[in-house]
């Protein structure tokens, strides 16, 4: 019985693959081209193209397929992307689910933190309300497509990701050439928090949920330990041996550089509490910021 894994060329997609290959689990990758061996499976999103006998029989599904929310500026046509992406590939994924004789037991959906907005100060579980603005109602559009799943018996879970740290991409590989050269920042106020977790938590708290039959719904994919954008700061620069600035970036310059996406992704706080894993006894190999860092980097 093979789990099923979309995004698998992302970050999270490829950690997760050698992961579940090096513990012996049969991995079928979806793929937008021609499929070089029996581990690879063709699907076309855009297209509406999956045939439903690539999911019939699978263990589980893991749908991590996505445009890259930071990298880029969100025009109009960006913004349609990143919806597109995710929402159209998710619709696709659950009518496959439908028409497959035997649907999988299991589909684990990405979604993000943003779900929940700005939530200042509060410590937010997976129980609090959907924020405002364009990433919630993007989180909140992808993970009703997942959830249709459930009508075909389906468990779906989702996966709320905080800041995933690993220093081979994503935003902390981003933001490695910055501090290195000492100019580290806070970023606004840098008040707001910011949640966070390990690659190899990430992971692990992934196969937790495959493997615990009572995990469903929203799953916050963050550490114990949420810290303050400045208290980020200063933990990395610490951890690189690198000073870091003392003067905030002010929340107009990173409008500038940034557009959008600085209000919706960098300035928002996030004080988020794993809930779900830990009432589930999923252990973190990396509770602390400091310790997390110099294990990913």
């Amino acid at each position: 019985m093979a789990i099923i894994v979309t995004g698998a060329s992302g970050l999270l997609g490829e950690a997760l693959v050698g992961a579940l290959r090096g513990a012996d689990e049969r991995v079928v990758t979806l793929v937008r081209r021609e499929p070089r061996s029996g581990d690879e499976a063709l699907w076309r999103p855009a297209e509406g193209v999956l045939d439903p006998a690539v999911l019939d029989g699978a263990s589980a599904v893991v749908h991590l397929a996505g445009a890259p929310i930071a990298g880029r500026r969100w025009t109009v046509a960006y913004k349609k992307e990143l919806i597109r992406s995710r929402v159209d590939s998710t619709r696709l994924l659950v009518r496959a689910m439908r028409a497959a004789s035997t649907p999988p037991g299991v589909l684990v959906s990405a979604s993000g933190m943003d779900y929940y907005g700005d939530t200042g100060d509060r410590v937010i579980d997976e129980g609090a309300d959907r924020g405002q603005g364009f990433m919630p109602e993007l989180c909140a559009r992808w993970e009703a497509e997942a959830v249709a799943a459930e009508e075909s018996g389906v468990r779906v879970a989702l996966l709320r990701t905080s800041l995933a740290l690993s220093g081979r991409g994503g935003s902390l590989a981003r933001m490695l050439p910055i501090f290195k050269a000492g100019l580290g920042a806070p970023l606004g106020s840098g008040r707001q928090y910011w949640s966070w977790i390990s690659v190899p938590d990430w992971v692990g708290a992934v196969r937790h949920i495959l493997a615990t039959p009572g995990v469903s719904g929203p799953v916050n994919m963050c550490s114990p330990t949420p810290v303050t954008n400045a208290g980020f700061t200063r933990t990395l620069g610490q951890v690189l041996g690198r000073p870091t600035m003392p003067m905030p970036v002010p929340r107009f310059a990173l409008s500038l550089g940034l557009g959008e996406l600085a209000g919706a992704a960098l300035l928002p706080s996030h004080r988020l509490k794993p809930g779900k894993l830990l009432d589930t006894g999923y252990e973190f190999t990396h509770g602390d910021l400091a310790d997390a860092l110099r294990a990913v980097l």
